[in-house]
């Protein structure tokens, strides 16, 4: 894979919640945090994503925002 994006988390799926239209990936990294993508289910179905199955979190985002209490 080469894609531009230099925020490429790589990890397994841990679970897969198909509704209507849109899809909860998570993906857990290796240091055991987990990231949760919005899809369409179309694009769940395309890329074949199931549980154990490798997958790559890219974040491409234009604001990075901090926030403390």
């Amino acid at each position: 894979m080469k894609i531009s994006a230099r925020n490429v988390l790589s990890g397994t799926v841990k679970a897969v919640r198909k509704g209507t239209t849109t899809a909860h990936v998570t993906v857990e990294l290796p240091g055991g945090q987990v990231v949760t993508a919005a899809i369409t289910n179309e694009a769940v179905d395309d890329l074949g994503l199931a549980p154990g199955k490798t997958a790559h979190a890219v974040v491409k985002s234009s604001d990075v925002m901090i926030a403390v209490d």
